[in-house]
């Protein structure tokens, strides 16, 4: 019987009502385009996470398996961060989001131990690749202050803030009856509390003595079996931390003074030893004077040398302003190693996880609140290792994300050839001892990368290939211009966190290896990739007055609302800027009333360019008539025809990269033909408003109306002012002001859209001012809800295609223009015939009027051919353009003609040429057939809500729309029918990062930053889904634990050494009894069941797991059998000793013994 599929009966349900939603005019156009072929169903399709890469967001505690080298990290929002290997990473969650306060591996066992702020403890399995929650413990009456798990053992201390110490079973996750009690472990002549319990740790000479330290700076060394205390040691101020010796006679402790008190076991009067390691030693034999509290020391020893004496904080009061530092004292000697973040915890790597034998240290890992390190203590000046992890993607802010599958094959050898030169010297040269794990197996092959932008103006290339991600290469876009270094230009202390660098889009050729990148200063670079290094005599740069929309500003003094001012330039103009050279700083009759700046200076002297990408073009906005430049909103690229294309409020500019030279500068109303039906009327003009962009201040609407409305192309001058010099001076304080204020806006994360969130339907608590500083992003989401008047560009698309209703001839080369209303336009490109002529004639581009018109701004656009596929914009092969001559034609005659040619480009006429164009805005998705300009089909995307990001992507050897909403949901349509194959309440919308950061990809693949520090990644293939768990890296790998030190001939004979402990015998319900059920709750966690999928899964790992397992028991069974025959031997000479005593004594009488 044929099973029965509910999801394809939805797929005709959705389609039916996708064909019922088209327009009147579109439906019979609609069954014309019924014979597209779609190969895409919603069994393609399924979302899941797949892995998380970046530095732990708010770390707050760490632990180290010394067996299996996996290092622990826990967080503040309650998330578990597992490393290993170079690609070994994991990431887990607690469902109650609670802080971990501590952690602890049972070494070599394949199982973690987390406490948690909200009085719980829980056990992990690692064992499997995905980990889960074997046993929780909720404590009910008492809060959990400090933990401790011996090495081997089942039984977990758990100390309390009431100073109580409870013991649980890990096995069964259950309270024993033994508790000590707080009132009978100190003398019962103290008469107050001591505090909550700081440390716990069991002697290491002998299992059976406990040593407890609570805050108030009372330690107690309690003997578990007479249930009793030892020694009691008392000092005057509270203690921090506690670190034994491993001989188990001497322990040390640090307390808040920032000393280090050493103690003898046996005596209690007064410790050993105490000492200052920061404090200033007075001459006349007086105590130091108090330094900042030792939070943490640890004492490691060494079979050949003097021990290790690590520790954190305890600096003098005197260092203000200090870093926070590591102190390494290694027998007289004393090392403090500063840090670049405050430390959260510290962990000594040794050799041996015996307690009881010299540790051997080799290495510090350091946790700190925004980096992790790790310090070489074999090496003389104590190098750090080089991390192998991605944890520095936040190293500066990020500030947008673009993420490309399926790339280039040798894109990522050329980008890490030349990032490698980038690296660090003075590393450790022994290999990173967080070695633990084993890579997954996955079947994904095909290359990954991803680009951010920070606020500092760097632009970071990483390699995301096989659920791994690797640095590759950095760029630095400041290098540019020059840096301020006068007194007047250097930032104040309030406004020191200034980032006038800071990447706002960026857009890549990958085929090419042209990059195009726009700053907030309403910059755009045009970078171009070579292999050999140059010198750059002067960086060639393009001055751009944006044009102001007349129809959206105050009319002049006596002008009618309805009469717009025609004086901007006819839309077929190809010389935007007349009698204006283009690389000079000032041009036009303006110039002389309104001068002009830039809101950043080009570099002037040479500039070094090493191998990678070089700046080959700077094109920068510049004031006009006393008014900044609007952000740049949207970026286009294009490497075959050598333009760049780029928009904001007032219009769009295409700059010719090759030639150097501006092409095109429009205002968005002009964009429209004469008798556009979607051409918005002029609307009455406001008497105040305030000028859009980041980098305008409310109160900058003083400027005079009549100013703004002018032309910067007309003849006409502005009314001249005798403070014009100052009130341009004003503007440029206010300009660098706001650029100060963006860097600020990112790391606060308020994303382009917060206004829209802030709408009636959806009210948000969040209502800062900054705000309405935030730059207008390349999204038309970032509208605000209310509509303002001004037009902006929200994307662009090069394609080859009909620009116009009535084509002559084939396609040809087009520009596809989204504005934040929802209106798509179409420029017409004219380009030389032939290469050679391409750097010599100039390229045409002429307006042709709208498209089609949808809901909400444009957020993406494609096309595709008669049959659906996808036809992707043309591109260069890459060629050096530092390249000699020579070298250039043959790379030219290699890569042949300029971009691949369209299956459809070479046929004239017939239903060959009809082309569609797919069109996805805000709130719904258009498919506009081509030339005859006619919507085929349509979508409604969404009501309640608005698609913050959208992109055509690749998906199983078919197109598709994938949309992320502000309301969390994930969706994709297919093309060309736009029917919704997916459709998953996946993620709310809590942070504004997220919308900022969001990225789709091909192959099914996504991401975005989850925290400033933290990239997710996502797919929603059902493929990779399937393949996730073979994909994933395994944590556990089965190796023996090592060999228990030796206790020696004397040792053993004179009981010096270790004394073990049957903790069963004490703690069991047995001999303990039951603990009272109102202490804790015990909950079985949702992982039984998949950590016996987990430990079922692997065939190499089972039989890796089952041959040691007979190793360790056939080992055990030949050392029975020796120990038997030994028993055997001694028993036979016992009774033959016997059998001749008897015979001796045998006729004695009881008078002759």
């Amino acid at each position: 019987m044929k099973k029965f599929n509910i999801r394809k009966v939805l797929d005709g349900l959705t389609a039916a009502s996708s064909s019922a939603s088209c327009s009147s005019s579109a439906a019979p156009a609609g069954r014309d385009h019924d014979a597209v072929q779609e190969s895409l169903q919603s069994d393609h399709f399924q979302l899941c996470k797949t892995v998380r890469h970046g530095f732990p967001h708010q770390p707050s505690s760490m632990t180290f398996d010394p067996v299996q080298k996996i290092l622990a990290v826990g967080t503040q929002g309650g998330a578990l961060r597992l490393f290993g290997r170079s690609g070994v990473e994991c990431y887990c969650q607690h469902e109650s989001g609670a802080a971990v306060i501590q952690l602890q591996f049972l070494i070599n066992e394949g199982a973690l131990v987390s406490a948690l702020a909200d009085d719980s403890i829980h056990l992990w399995n690692l064992r499997q690749k995905l980990p889960a929650i074997l046993h929780s413990l909720k404590f009910n009456r008492e809060r959990i202050t400090y933990c401790h798990l011996p090495f081997q053992s089942k039984w977990l201390y758990v100390g309390t803030e009431r100073g109580n110490i409870h013991i649980v079973n890990v096995e069964s996750f259950t309270l024993s009856g033994y508790v000590i009690m707080w009132n009978k472990a100190i003398e019962l002549s103290t008469k107050t509390h001591p505090g909550p319990v700081v440390h716990i740790s069991d002697n290491p000479m002998d299992e059976g003595k406990l040593l407890i330290g609570f805050e108030c700076g009372i330690v107690v060394l309690w003997d578990l079996k007479c249930k009793k205390a030892d020694y009691r040691y008392s000092y005057d101020e509270a203690i921090h931390s506690v670190a034994w010796h491993h001989e188990g006679k001497q322990f040390v402790c640090s307390h808040s003074d920032g000393t280090l008190t050493t103690w003898s076991v046996r005596v209690t009067a007064r410790p050993v030893q105490t000492t200052t390691p920061h404090g200033k030693q007075p001459k006349d034999g007086k105590k130091p004077e108090p330094c900042k509290p030792i939070l943490k020391v640890e004492y490691k020893t060494t079979r050949a040398g003097d021990p290790f004496m690590v520790l954190s904080g305890g600096l003098s009061y005197d260092t203000v302003g200090r870093r926070a530092c590591l102190t390494v004292m290694h027998g007289k000697s004393t090392a403090v190693l500063e840090m670049d973040y405050p430390i959260v915890d510290f962990l000594t790597l040794c050799e041996t996880p015996y307690p009881n034998d010299f540790q051997e240290p080799y290495a510090v890992v350091v946790l700190l609140e925004k980096d992790l390190v790790v310090i070489d203590l074999g090496q003389i000046g104590y190098p750090i290792f080089e991390s192998p992890y991605p944890l520095s993607i936040h190293e500066s802010p990020v500030t947008c994300c673009e993420y490309f599958a399926d790339c280039p094959a040798e894109m990522i050898a050329a980008l890490y050839s030349v990032g490698s030169r980038q690296k660090r010297q003075g590393y450790s040269k022994k290999e990173w001892p967080i070695s633990g794990g084993n890579w997954g197996q996955g079947t994904q092959s095909y290359p990954e990368i991803l680009i951010t932008g920070h606020a500092d103006g760097s632009i970071k290339f990483w390699d995301a290939s096989a659920l791994m991600l690797q640095v590759l290469y950095k760029l630095k876009t400041a290098k540019v211009f020059e840096r301020a270094r006068g007194k007047e230009d250097k930032p104040s202390a309030e406004l020191a966190e200034e980032d006038p660098f800071a990447i706002q889009t960026l857009t890549w050729c990958p085929e090419s290896r042209v990059l195009c990148v726009a700053g907030v200063s309403a910059h755009v670079i045009v970078y171009r990739f070579s292999k050999q290094e140059v010198t750059t005599e002067e960086v060639q740069l393009l001055e751009v007055r944006m044009q102001c929309d007349l129809s959206d500003v105050d009319s002049p003094g006596g002008e009618a609302a309805g009469e717009p001012s025609p004086t901007l330039p006819p839309p077929s103009s190809s010389s935007p800027q007349e009698g204006e050279p283009p690389l000079q700083p000032s041009t036009g009759s303006s110039s002389a009333d309104a001068p002009r700046a830039s809101c950043l200076q080009v570099r002037s002297s040479p500039l070094k360019q090493s191998p990678g990408y070089q700046v080959d073009l700077v094109v920068q906005l510049v004031w006009v008539s006393g008014e900044p430049p609007q952000q740049i909103t949207s970026l286009g690229l294009n490497s075959s025809y050598g333009l760049v294309v780029f928009g904001n409020s007032n219009g769009l500019a295409v700059v010719d990269y090759l030639q150097q030279t501006l092409l095109l500068n429009m205002g968005t109303s002009d964009l429209y033909s004469p008798a556009e039906p979607y051409q918005r009327q002029p609307r009455s003009p406001r008497k105040t408003r305030r000028p859009s962009g980041a980098l305008c201040d409310a109160n900058d609407g003083a400027a005079a109306s009549e100013d703004r409305c002018k032309s910067p192309t007309s003849g006409s001058t502005s009314p001249c002012n005798s403070d014009e010099e100052r009130k341009q001076q004003r503007f440029m304080a206010k300009v660098k002001s706001k650029s100060r204020r963006f860097s600020k806006t990112v790391a606060s994360d308020f994303a382009k859209m917060s206004r829209k969130i802030n709408s009636p339907n959806e009210q948000k608590p969040d209502s800062d001012a900054r705000d309405n500083s935030f730059s207008r992003s390349r999204s038309s989401s970032v509208t605000s809800i209310e509509r303002e008047s001004r037009e902006a560009i929200s994307s662009f698309h090069f394609c080859e295609s009909f620009p116009r209703k009535a084509p002559e001839g084939g396609p040809g080369p087009c520009l596809m223009v989204g504005t934040t209303q929802g209106a798509v336009l179409l420029l017409d490109l004219s380009l030389p015939p032939t290469a050679d002529q391409r750097l010599s004639q100039p390229v045409g581009v002429s307006s042709c009027g709208a498209l089609v018109r949808l809901k909400g701004g444009v957020m993406t656009m494609a096309l595709l051919d008669a049959a659906g596929a996808l036809l992707p914009p043309a591109y260069e092969p890459w060629y050096d353009p530092n390249a000699s001559d020579e070298d250039k034609e043959k790379e030219k005659e290699r890569s042949g003609r300029r971009g691949p040619t369209s299956p459809a480009a070479s046929r004239e006429g017939g239903a060959a040429d009809t082309r569609y164009a797919a069109v996805c805005s805000e709130k719904q998705a258009k498919v506009v057939a081509m030339p005859s300009q006619t919507v085929v089909f349509k979508h409604n995307i969404t009501e309640s809500s608005f698609v913050l990001r959208a992109d055509v992507v690749q998906m199983a050897a078919a197109n598709c729309i994938a949309c992320f909403c502000a309301n969390g949901h994930i969706m994709t349509l297919s093309l060309p029918s736009l029917r919704p194959l997916l459709d998953v309440n996946y993620l709310p919308l809590t942070d504004m990062r997220i919308a900022r950061t969001f990225a789709f990809s091909n192959l099914g693949q996504a991401l975005y930053l989850t925290s400033p520090t933290e990239v997710q990644r996502i797919t929603y293939s059902q493929d990779t889904c399937d393949n996730l768990q073979e994909m994933l890296c395994e944590l556990f790998t089965p190796v023996e634990t090592p060999e228990a030190p030796n206790r020696g001939f004397f040792k053993g004979l004179f009981g010096g050494g270790a004394q073990s402990l049957d903790r069963e015998d004490l703690f069991g319900e047995t001999a303990a009894g039951k603990a009272s059920r109102s202490l804790a709750q015990h909950i079985p966690g949702p992982g039984g069941m998949e950590g016996m999928k987990g430990a079922a899964s692997g065939v190499v790992g089972d039989l890796a797991r089952a041959r040691i397992a007979l190793d360790e028991r056939g080992q055990k069974l030949g050392e029975l059998e020796e120990r038997t025959a030994a028993m055997m031997a001694s028993a036979d000479s016992f009774s033959k000793h016997a059998h001749d005593m008897m015979l001796k004594y045998k006729d004695k009488k009881w008078y002759q013994l």
